[in-house]
């Protein structure tokens, strides 16, 4: 079976393409600048030449056009037709607690996804779009919702509950859902696979550090708890989100600042986090450099994203009474060994104890000192891949 994954956002399209008989990775590109001036397709076929495409792009079904036309050229494709590809397998942020589990989508599941647009507005209308598209695109191909809350289901009511009145939080399905949930299942079936041990008897805290960052402990294969929460918002602190706040620090600015609820939300999701902290960026990397030539708030920012991600990790091991593999993915978590070094410093209490040869190093590893009783572990995530696999699994 060939199985398209699409990753759509409201200006954007991520696509890759695996034969899943092999799980092999045919093609992947980015769409990018949909709807803007200076458009681009940047389409890679594997074991092939990257192939730049610069058009007018106004929409996602013209972006979906391309990518097709991408995939099923004589001489950069690979696909030799469109009756080839199978499936298409979509990523959508929210699936609410509507969904448990990825889903065939049809008219009912796609409704149940539109019907959430209210609690994810910046990422469902998008995915959406590219569902839309590819049913006028690809008419015939069956296609699947794959959802970043869906792992996170399993979290218990006490867990999950917010304090607020039973009934208003009932009303509004105030409660934390969490995200990145695809890439925590992910990293974590596969730090199993390096352990050597049946997932189903692990203690795992999986790191998900980027941009945008959450924890989550699994226990046995199955989330019971993670840090972000109703939104993205809530948790670590993040490239441009502020995280953990006291909920009161919300009027007062508001009050003192005169800004809207707009601004405000503009403000705690874009503007804070450890750009808002060193004032320079919100790229880790330009933080390091600036830390590393003696600037003081790049180096506050980054020892205040360690300092949370370590306090989250003695959380977890709390919830799970213990922890056998920390695992660290994502652009910062499977780069930057010197954050690795921060978080992982003060943990010797949980048996973690890194081999700093072994640190250094890029790509999947593990990292532990020999006799470190907790593993720790760097898992490039693979999202698609995942989504991928969903869509075979409900689909084949």
């Amino acid at each position: 079976m060939i199985v398209l994954v699409i990753n759509s956002g409201s200006s954007s399209l991520k696509y890759q393409v695996f034969d899943m008989q092999k799980e092999a990775l045919l093609a992947k590109g980015l769409v990018e600048r949909i709807g803007l001036n200076g458009s681009i397709l940047t389409h890679r076929p594997t074991g092939k030449d990257q192939v730049v495409i610069e058009t007018e792009i106004p929409n996602h079904d013209r972006a979906i056009q391309l990518t097709v036309e991408a995939l099923t050229h004589e001489d950069h494709g690979v696909v030799s037709s469109l009756s080839e590809i199978n499936a298409v397998g979509h990523r959508v942020v929210h699936g609410g607690d509507r969904f448990s589990d990825s889903v065939v989508i049809n008219e009912k599941s796609l409704a149940e996804i539109c019907a959430l647009f209210e609690v994810a507005p910046l990422h469902n209308p998008p995915a959406v779009m590219g569902i839309e598209a590819c049913s006028h695109m690809l008419p015939g191909v069956s296609q699947a919702a794959v959802f970043d809350t869906a792992f996170h289901q399993t979290l218990p009511n006490y867990a999950y509950n917010y304090a607020l009145p039973y009934e208003l939080a009932q009303k509004y399905s105030l409660r934390r859902y969490g995200f990145h949930g695809t890439s925590h299942k992910y990293v974590a079936e596969r730090a199993a696979t390096m352990a050597g041990r049946p997932l189903e008897d692990l203690k795992i805290i999986t790191c998900h550090l980027g941009n945008g960052a959450s924890i989550t402990a699994v226990d046995g294969g199955r989330s019971v708890d993670t840090s972000m929460g109703f939104t993205p918002l809530e948790g670590l602190i993040m490239g441009t989100r502020v995280g953990d706040m006291d909920p009161a620090a919300v009027p007062f600015l508001m009050e003192k600042e005169g800004l809207t609820t707009g601004q405000l939300n503009d403000l705690l999701n874009k503007k804070s986090g450890v750009l808002g902290v060193s004032g320079v960026s919100s790229d880790f990397r330009d933080l390091e450099e600036g830390a590393a030539k003696g600037d003081e708030r790049c180096r506050l920012a980054l020892d205040m994203f360690a300092y949370r991600v370590k306090k989250y990790i003695g959380a977890y091991a709390a919830v799970m009474n213990g922890v056998d593999v920390i695992v660290f993915t994502a652009g910062l978590g499977e780069n930057s060994a010197s954050m690795r070094r921060s978080i992982c410093g003060g943990l010797g209490y949980l048996g973690v104890q890194l081999d700093e040869e072994k640190n250094k190093g890029r790509g999947e590893a593990d990292v532990s000192a020999a006799g470190a009783t907790c593993r720790v572990m760097v898992v490039p995530t693979d999202e698609e891949l995942m989504i991928a696999r969903d869509t075979y699994r409900l689909l084949k």
